[in-house]
């Protein structure tokens, strides 16, 4: 009679002890943190109204909600799994099969797999789009307990690398490559994506922008009819129409706008004034003015901040066209508050870098769309869940006046502050890639019994107080279903 022995793997590289790796047949996973976060979502049911758009065709009979392709999808991409062929071994993940509602196990054939998850996204349409257009929206009106006074639109273009046939993708000249051009609007108030839009390769900066602010204003201020609408963007939007539309909307606008030689005739003077003052103390120098400015192609003269600076590094001259009118004698923070719009750029990143919202590799141009709002949904999940999750943590908490979060605060007050608080609450205030290392990315062990489905951590990984924390703060969430 023979004996069977465990299979076993040798390490030969320690000098005081053998090590050796067996094979079990426990459920494990290494995506624990995501638990948390689809209870967050239960709460908030952001998966469940973006399912909601979706027109699904298919009998009653499909094994694959559009619910639970969805919510492999988003939550695949907040985990670092952006391709759908991830999904061919992960839709046996114990972990992602709880989040999709199934028991691990029952199912040899688990979740969706890469050709049902293509086929889906494949089958979206042109109405659906516009239903998921009003479901993004629709999420952030739902992030506000109670009407704003003002909301921070800031609008930025980024580029999409492209590597295939996907249709409309084009060789864009400045960016020397293939590739999609998408435009996205977030809140400078609470960080979220309001609207995200995909455009072929070679679109201008300003494509359709009108348009979408157009939609945005109603939609705001039939909830807010009261709410100021604030527009900062570059000056690749800097152009005439947008100007006027935004002057049509009764909205505040602060746009760049390039340095052509007639305002830097104007400025000048400034910037002698700035050159000098540096030479003579070594320190920087940032003087501003404002002028009337009219370009030929423009309807009528509008206002333009301009900022001379001086420093170690040489000169430079920036400035911005506005109907501010809050700030007639101090022009400089009119031009303060647009150099704020780069906290925008940093939701850009977090889109295309770390969740991997560059990866639109179908080649149906509506498909690849519908992956951008997938990628966006999953950006506003995890915004509303680190909004939670820093809640509470105030200046005094970290050792500093709460004045450090004043306007009239410096910036290196406010640098201290952001400083401290990061490492008070490292999650609060953490981009995606700092979730996944220090909250998601947790190893956990998963057994199914009659009764109860247990999911067990190591008591030794060094981020289990950040884990407990945001669970607990999670649970304690209780969110109205209207």
């Amino acid at each position: 009679m023979s004996l069977q022995g465990v299979e076993k793997i040798c390490l030969e590289f320690h000098s005081k002890k053998s090590i050796e790796i067996e094979f079990s047949q426990t459920r494990l996973s290494s995506d624990g943190g995501l638990l948390p976060v689809r209870n967050f979502d239960e709460k908030i049911q952001l998966t469940e109204q973006f399912a909601a758009a979706l027109h699904d065709g298919r009998a009653d009979s499909a094994v694959h909600s559009t619910l639970s392709m969805v919510r492999q999808r988003i939550f695949g991409i907040l985990a670092g799994y952006e391709d759908q062929n991830d999904h061919d071994t992960l839709r046996t993940d114990p972990v992602f099969q709880l989040i999709c509602e199934r028991i691990p196990g029952e199912n040899r054939d688990g979740l969706a797999s890469q050709p049902t998850l293509s086929r889906f996204e494949n089958s979206v349409s042109i109405a659906d789009l516009w239903r998921l257009r009003d479901a993004l929206l629709d999420e952030f009106l739902q992030a506000f307990e109670t009407p704003p006074p003002t909301i921070t639109l800031d609008i930025d273009a980024f580029d999409d690398t492209t590597h295939g046939q996907q249709q409309l993708t084009l060789f864009h000249g400045y960016y020397h490559q293939s590739q999609y051009f998408p435009i996205a609007i977030t809140c400078a108030e609470n960080d979220m994506v309001v609207l995200i839009g995909l455009r072929h390769g070679t679109a201008a900066a300003f494509l359709g922008v009108d348009d979408d602010l157009r939609y945005l204003t109603q939609r705001l201020r039939d909830v807010w009819p009261d709410v100021e609408i604030i527009v900062r963007a570059d000056a690749g939007f800097g152009v005439p129409m947008m100007y006027e539309v935004c002057e049509e909307l009764e909205q505040t606008y602060t746009f760049g706008i390039g340095m052509n030689s007639v305002l830097k005739t104007r400025c000048d003077d400034l910037m002698d004034k700035a050159t000098t003052q540096y030479n003579e103390t070594k320190e920087k120098q940032r003087l501003f003015m404002e002028t009337e400015y009219q370009a030929g192609t423009w309807s009528q003269s509008r206002r333009v901040v301009i900022k001379c600076e001086a420093h170690q590094g040489g000169l430079n001259r920036r400035g911005v066209v506005t109907n501010r009118t809050d700030c007639q004698d101090d022009p400089q923070p009119i031009y303060d508050d647009y150099v704020q719009r780069g906290e925008s750029e940093n939701r850009n990143k977090e889109l295309k870098c770390e969740l991997c919202a560059d990866w639109l590799s179908d080649h149906r141009f509506m498909a690849n769309y519908f992956r951008l709002y997938l990628h966006a949904s999953s950006l506003n999940l995890l915004i509303r869940l680190r909004q939670e999750t820093e809640k509470g943590i105030t200046p005094e908490k970290v050792g500093l006046p709460s004045e450090v979060l004043e306007k009239t605060a410096t910036p290196s007050q406010k640098k201290l502050y952001f400083n401290r608080r990061r490492r008070a609450d490292p999650l609060g205030k953490g981009f995606a890639c700092t979730w996944r290392t220090m909250f998601i990315k947790v190893s956990c062990e998963v057994q199914v019994s009659v009764r109860r489905v247990l999911v067990k951590l190591s008591s030794h990984w060094p981020h289990l107080d950040e884990f407990r924390r945001v669970s607990q703060r999670i649970q304690a969430l209780h969110f109205s279903s209207g």
